[in-house]
């Protein structure tokens, strides 16, 4: 089980530069004006789909050690709950594919730092964001 809970934890930093680096290529889109390309089209993709890993990771977990172990305590339901809606937010520029670039880079710019905001007050919901090098037994 902590493999699973390790998995989970390390995504996160996955989803973290993921998201940090789109942040960074819409927000010079939008200064530089430049268009919605293939580069934020792949960052876009990267960023839903590691969500999804995360969430499913997260699911995967909380069922099996709810039952195995630990119960559901209020923590954990805040967590999913935080962590559900961020995947929501963080699939919203779906919509915004048939708009102008300028509009669609600005849109997904402010879902990418809302999703981004939701997993970071997800996270520190657990008790922050160093609580994973304790559970893996790494110090």
């Amino acid at each position: 089980m902590s493999v699973l809970l390790t998995i989970h934890s390390i995504t996160r930093w996955l989803v973290t530069l993921v998201a940090i680096g789109l942040i960074v290529r819409l927000v010079l889109g939008l200064i530089k004006k430049q268009p919605f390309d293939k580069t934020a089209n792949a960052l876009l993709g990267a960023f839903g789909g590691l969500m999804d890993t995360q969430m499913l990771l997260g699911v995967l977990f909380f069922v099996l050690d709810g039952l195995g172990k630990t119960g559901f305590p209020l923590f954990r339901w805040e967590h999913a709950a935080t962590m559900l809606l961020a995947v929501i937010v963080a699939h919203l520029p779906a919509m915004w594919k048939k708009k102008a670039d300028t509009v669609r880079t600005r849109n997904t710019l402010i879902a990418v730092i809302v999703a981004l905001l939701l997993v970071f007050l997800g996270v520190s919901s657990l008790g922050g964001w160093v609580r994973w090098w304790h559970i893996s037994g790494l110090f």
